[in-house]
C-alpha cells in the first residue's frame, strides 16, 4: 500500500511538473507578427546593381509584396538619402520604379544611414503595429539591407533575408550575404504566413 501512495504521489509530482514546463512554454512563445522592409530600391541606385541579380530580385520582390498584400500585413519602403549629395526626397532619382509594387499608403522611412533604425522611426512604427519579425528585401545587399538585418537583431527583432530578393553590385556579394545570413525562399514564406 505504501508503494501505491508513493508512486500516486510521485505520479502527481510528475505531472504538475510537466504540466508547469508546457505552461512555461506556451507563455515563452510569442505570435508571429510580420512586416517586409522594401529597402533603397530607388532609381538612383539601380543602374550600380549587378545585371545578374537586378531583373531576377525585382520579381522576387513584387511576388514578395504581393503575398504580405494578401495576407494584409505591411510593407514598409525604405528611402536612401545623403543630405547635400541627394538623391533629394522628390526627385526621378530618389523614387522606386514605377515596376516596383509600391502603394503611397504603405508606411515610409527616409534614411541617411545605412541602417534603416538609425535615427529613423522605424522601430517604433514596427512596435506601434505590433510586429516583430522582419523580412527584407532590396539592396544593397552588401550595404543598406546587412546594416538593417543587423539593426533589427541588436533590437531583438526576429530578421530574414528574402531569398533572390536582394541586389549588389557584385552577384557573388549577393550570394554570400544569403549565406551567412537567416534567409527564406519565397516558397518558405508563403508556408510561414500561413
Amino acid at each position: 500500500m505504501r508503494k501505491v501512495c508513493v508512486l500516486a504521489i510521485l505520479g502527481l509530482v510528475l505531472l504538475g511538473m510537466f504540466a508547469s514546463a508546457s505552461q512555461a512554454q506556451k507563455s515563452s512563445e510569442k505570435e508571429f507578427r510580420p512586416a517586409l522592409l522594401v529597402i533603397d530600391v530607388q532609381n538612383e541606385y539601380l543602374p550600380y546593381m549587378d545585371d545578374e541579380d537586378k531583373e531576377f530580385a525585382l520579381m522576387v520582390i513584387n511576388a514578395v509584396i504581393s503575398l504580405f498584400r494578401e495576407h494584409e500585413l505591411p510593407v514598409v519602403r525604405v528611402y536612401h538619402t545623403e543630405p547635400g549629395y541627394g538623391p533629394e526626397p522628390g526627385a526621378e532619382g530618389f523614387e522606386f520604379p514605377a515596376s516596383v509594387s509600391i502603394e503611397e499608403s504603405d508606411p515610409k522611412v527616409v534614411k541617411n544611414y545605412p541602417s534603416a533604425f538609425t535615427k529613423t522611426d522605424l522601430e517604433k512604427m514596427l512596435r506601434d503595429r505590433e510586429c516583430n519579425t522582419l523580412f527584407l528585401c532590396g539592396l544593397s545587399a552588401v550595404g543598406c539591407v546587412l546594416a538593417t538585418y543587423h539593426g533589427a537583431i541588436d533590437r531583438d527583432f526576429d530578421v530574414f533575408m528574402v531569398k533572390n530578393g536582394l541586389m549588389s553590385h557584385n552577384a557573388s556579394y549577393t550570394d554570400f550575404v544569403e549565406e551567412i545570413c537567416e534567409t527564406v525562399s519565397y516558397k518558405t514564406l508563403t508556408v510561414m504566413l500561413r
